[in-house]
């Protein structure tokens, strides 16, 4: 049950990292590389904890496949970031979940984040033509959307991507937690 514990945690560790991101993009419009780094560095030990000591479960994909996943969006959104088009902190934001998420994981990612990404652009235009909230927090992006800024706080975004594709893939779903105990405790 240790090891099963520890990847969990891992998890939770990233999935919170993702959240206190889409805080700090609300009301900063910034995603610090120290919360980017958490969400990386929690994957390593949970992968590995499995793969060494659990190498039966069926949690994570094979390294290949995270690997070239945190590879891919990291080249893809490297090209989007120097065309002005997304934020660094998404950039690194989004590289580091496409690690964990692998390539099993992208489609559902991707997608979500998307989705939620068009209702935050959606929200954006529309605080860009009225204000809502009379004495917004400086510098968040209310206080940007209503002054007529069109930037949109993808950390959100990326954030329910995440947590939609984790879900998919099993990793917080309890019958796959219960299923990766089974197998930690058959090898005793």
């Amino acid at each position: 049950m240790v090891f099963v514990f520890l990847t969990v945690f891992c998890v939770i560790v990233a999935l919170g990292f993702g959240a206190a991101s889409s805080w700090s993009d609300f009301m900063r419009m910034s995603i610090p590389n120290n919360y980017v780094v958490a969400v990386v560095l929690s994957f390593i030990p949970a992968f590995l904890l499995l793969m060494f000591f659990v190498p039966e479960a069926d949690y994570f994909s094979t390294w290949v496949s995270h690997l070239l996943g945190g590879v891919i969006v990291f080249v893809v959104t490297y090209a989007l970031f120097h065309f002005g088009l997304i934020g660094g902190g998404d950039a690194k934001l989004l590289s580091a979940y496409g690690l964990w998420v692998g390539l099993a994981g992208l489609m559902p990612f991707l997608f979500f984040m998307a989705l939620m990404g068009g209702i935050l652009g959606v929200v954006t235009l529309y605080l860009n033509k009225n204000t809502l909230v009379k004495a917004p927090v400086p510098e968040s992006w209310i206080d940007k959307a209503q002054k007529g800024e069109k930037k949109v706080p993808y950390g959100g975004a990326i954030f329910v991507g995440a947590v939609v594709a984790f879900w998919q893939l099993g990793y917080i779903q309890p019958e796959n937690l219960i299923e990766l105990a089974s197998a930690e405790t058959r090898l005793g």
